[in-house]
Formats: C-alpha cells, sequence, structure tokens
C-alpha cells in the first residue's frame, strides 16, 4: 500500500524547531508517512495568505491529509477542527476561516468535526503549541486510518469562520479587485479572474492596453498610474515590461517581466486596485 500523505503549511519560518517538533510528532505516530512540505513563509499571522496558498496548492496535490496552521488566536476559545472534502481530502487546522477556501475548491466540506478527544492529542496540551500537540496527532491519526468522527462532535458547516475577503467589483468600464498574494518573484496575484476582466471591460486579447490605478487614491511607485498589456505570458513582454495575465493558478496577476512588480509599484496583500481600457 502507498504510505499516506500529509502535507504541511504554516507561518513558522525554519529558524526554530517548530517544523521540525511537528513532523516528529508525525512520523511518531505515522513512521512511514510522506510528508510534503507546501510553505512555512506565510506572512505571520496572515491567515488571508495561508488560505490563499492552500487554494492554490492543493488541487495540484494527491488527496491526503493536508494540516494548516495560522494560528494568531492560538489557546484562545476558537475552535481546533478537522473537515473531509468532496474529493476525499482532509484538512486540520484552526476555526478562523484558513482551510476553507480550499475546501470548497476541493468538492465542498462533506463533514467538519471539532478535535476534542484526549487519546488523539499530546499530553499535556500547550497552550501556545496547538500546531505540536492537537494538529499534528490529529492529521497523523486521520492519515492511519482513524475517521474524523472520532475525534469529537459534528459542527455545523455554517457555524464555521469565514474570511471575509474582498469580492472583485465590475463598474463600467473597471474592474476593481484586491491583491492576495505576492509570490516569490513579486508577482502580485488579484482576487479575480479572467471572467470578472471581461465582464468588466469585455473580451481581452493579445495587445490589449489597460491602465491600471490605485484604487485607494494612492501612487503605485512613482506612479499615479501603470500603462501595460495583456499577455498570455511573461516572456510576451519585454524585460522589465509590466504585464497583466492570467497566472498558472486561475487568477489575474500584475506583474513585470524579468522584474518584480510589487516592489517597483508598492504592491501588498490588501492593497486594492482598478483595471480599466487605456
Amino acid at each position: 500500500m502507498t504510505a499516506p500523505l500529509i502535507s504541511l503549511l504554516t507561518d513558522f519560518g525554519l529558524t526554530d524547531p517548530s517544523v521540525a517538533a511537528c513532523k516528529g510528532v508525525i512520523l511518531r505516530i505515522v513512521p512511514d508517512a510522506r510528508l510534503l512540505d507546501i510553505s512555512h513563509g506565510v506572512a505571520r499571522y496572515s491567515i488571508s495568505q495561508g488560505a490563499a496558498l492552500l487554494w492554490a496548492a492543493l488541487p495540484h496535490l494527491p488527496a491526503g491529509v493536508h494540516m494548516a496552521v495560522v494560528d494568531p488566536g492560538v489557546g484562545t476559545e476558537r475552535r481546533p477542527i478537522a473537515l473531509r472534502t468532496g474529493r476525499g481530502d482532509h484538512l486540520v487546522g484552526p476555526d478562523n476561516g484558513l482551510l476553507l477556501p480550499a475546501a470548497e475548491r476541493l468538492g465542498g466540506i462533506v463533514a467538519v468535526h471539532a478535535l476534542e478527544h484526549a487519546a488523539y492529542r499530546m499530553a499535556p496540551v500547550s497552550r501556545t503549541f496547538h500546531a505540536r500537540d492537537i494538529f499534528a496527532p490529529a492529521a497523523a491519526h486521520i492519515a492511519r486510518g482513524v475517521p474524523i468522527d472520532a475525534f469529537g462532535p459534528a459542527l455545523d458547516v455554517a457555524s464555521l469562520v469565514r474570511l471575509n475577503l474582498p469580492a472583485p467589483v465590475h463598474s463600467v468600464g473597471s474592474l476593481e479587485a484586491s491583491v492576495v498574494l505576492v509570490d516569490a518573484f513579486g508577482n502580485a496575484q488579484l482576487l479575480a479572474e479572467t471572467c470578472d476582466l471581461e465582464a468588466a471591460i469585455g473580451p481581452v486579447s493579445g495587445d490589449d492596453l489597460l491602465t491600471v490605478e490605485a484604487a485607494d487614491g494612492g501612487h503605485l511607485g512613482e506612479s499615479d498610474s501603470i500603462d501595460l498589456r495583456w499577455r498570455l505570458t511573461y516572456g510576451e513582454a519585454g524585460a522589465g515590461e509590466p504585464l497583466v495575465c492570467l497566472d498558472s493558478y486561475g487568477r489575474l496577476a500584475l506583474a513585470v517581466n524579468l522584474g518584480n512588480a510589487a516592489t517597483k509599484y508598492g504592491l501588498a496583500p490588501d492593497r486594492r486596485v482598478r483595471i480599466r481600457r487605456t
């Protein structure tokens, strides 16, 4: 039989032993587990960034157990949960909105349970390290076949915390959308898709000239706006040239070919921009 897959995403970084401690707990319970790191470089406490990374990554992973911990409310009344998706995945983490966008992309939530049973926790449970003491053991036990209804009571899906992500706004002739993620190349992924852009400004094709403005009235780098073109890929633009395209995960992205759009234009998560035809 294939060894169980457990993926991990956190905002812990790699300079202290937190990630290793979580992996150690998992491997003590499931020694043959295949551990796959999605990212441990989520911006500290940024639940929305963690959710965006899960949303992007999990459809490309095999069905398995996915532990995600970006948990500024650790030790408070927020609930630790495990949920099962329509695709057959199990997601384990805090009930703070982190897991839901990815779960909905994996066929929706079929069942969700609180992680309460002491038999599936470390003892004692630290007030400040639930990733090691609650989530890692739960992920491991699920991977070895324990059903999630053994961990605690079922929860109403409608009761789960959802992120208040700003939706794209279609106006006559323009699209307003928020930056949700900046990748390692400085490309700024927007909370919008091609259909949103086309609903606002009509069909787009190669070389269509567009203008991007800051919806907050501020500047984009040293300018009030950016003139750029719709491109199918980064290399269609010249070196250092800005562009807007559909990125590999299905969202609109502002980019600079062979450059860093986030640094050049001051683009960061939650910054809101407006796109219109030039």
